[in-house]
């Protein structure tokens, strides 16, 4: 519960000092509802998140927390439609690498996170797991990776969306393991799992949250976890470099933005949404429990989301997390599961 509820202050105290409510209404923030706004569908990691955090926040500050979820267009429409809210301190958005990242670089969007959205705080990074259904003759990564080979073009793997995790996980390791599958989009993770569990998709590389749950029940069988090292959770898997997929490596990260002022007047986020203290309790707010058995970890020592850092460097970077990304974005968007 600590780890929540340090979370909560630093979101809270974030909120305040950013907007200038701390000044204008010292006693009176938040005075209505706050709109928590999710991009992918109910029942996926962000959503069962921000509803941890949600009520957390209800609690201090006695008013409700509205989970508004956005899904569709793998995160872009509720990347949209936050980035139109007046940025008065009463919107929240939790956003992630796919729609945050990958998705501005794989297609048009009307929105740009540096310009319309104000960085608050990181709430947890996690790896994904490689997950088959139980009825697929494979114990191991080399086995599914032999499987693959002797069946090129016929195994398939599910995937959040194009430009999600689960898609860019999915796409470096056919890169890497040297196999050709079939991608299968769906609008989010808790949708596509169903069908991996049913056998009517070969593998996933999953949010940590859904495979954990459905691996404890014996509905799938978990394979490897996509980090650099062992994940502190299931200790017993593998990585893929590990299972010789030599330089994989990919973890997820959640965070909380804020719509950004774009001239309103409503909201001045800029330095004082890097408040330093509000920063040092969100650094606190990273350690453990509720948001941990979500399926998220505060720190992978050692560990870095590469795919950010690809588009952190600019446009050559950007160029080959594209590459990565749009070489089944064609078969993709002819999968008649999203």
């Amino acid at each position: 519960m600590k780890f929540v509820s340090r979370t909560v202050c630093a979101i809270a105290a974030t909120a305040a000092a950013a907007c200038g409510i701390a000044q204008a209404q010292p006693q009176g923030y938040p005075t209505k509802y706050v709109k928590f706004i999710v991009t992918y569908p109910p029942g996926g990691s962000s959503d069962v998140m921000a509803r941890i955090i949600g009520q957390k926040l209800t609690e201090y500050w006695g008013q409700p927390i509205i989970v508004d979820t956005k899904p569709g267009a793998d995160g872009a429409i509720g990347m949209e439609y936050a980035a139109r809210q007046p940025a008065d301190g009463y919107t929240f958005l939790l956003g992630n690498f796919g729609p945050v990242v990958a998705k501005p670089l794989l297609s048009k969007v009307s929105y740009d996170w540096q310009r319309d959205f104000v960085p608050v705080s990181r709430i947890t990074i996690s790896a994904n797991i490689l997950v088959v259904p139980v009825s697929l003759p494979v114990k191991n990564t080399k086995e599914l990776i032999a499987l693959a080979r002797r069946h090129p073009g016929e195994l398939t793997y599910a995937t959040s969306g194009p430009g999600s995790m689960s898609h860019f996980a999915g796409e470096m390791f056919k890169r890497l393991a040297g196999v050709n599958m079939i991608t299968v989009p769906y609008k989010g993770n808790a949708l596509s799992i169903t069908d991996v569990m049913g056998g009517q998709i070969t593998a996933m590389f999953s949010d940590a949250l859904p495979a954990m749950q459905n691996m404890n029940s014996g509905k799938l069988r978990a394979l490897a976890v996509t980090s650099e090292k062992r994940w502190p959770f299931t200790p017993e898997l593998h990585t893929l470099a590990e299972d010789g997929v030599k330089g994989f490596a990919a973890v997820n990260w959640w965070g909380i933005l804020f719509p950004a002022d774009r001239g309103q007047g409503q909201c001045r986020p800029g330095a004082r949404a890097g408040d330093a203290g509000g920063e040092k309790a969100a650094r606190r707010a990273r350690r453990r429990h509720d948001l941990q058995h979500a399926g998220g970890v505060r720190r992978v020592h050692g560990q870095r989301n590469r795919a950010l850092g690809q588009a952190r460097q600019g446009g050559a970077s950007q160029g080959r997390l594209k590459s990565v990304t749009r070489n089944s974005i064609g078969s993709s968007k002819g999968g008649g599961h999203a």
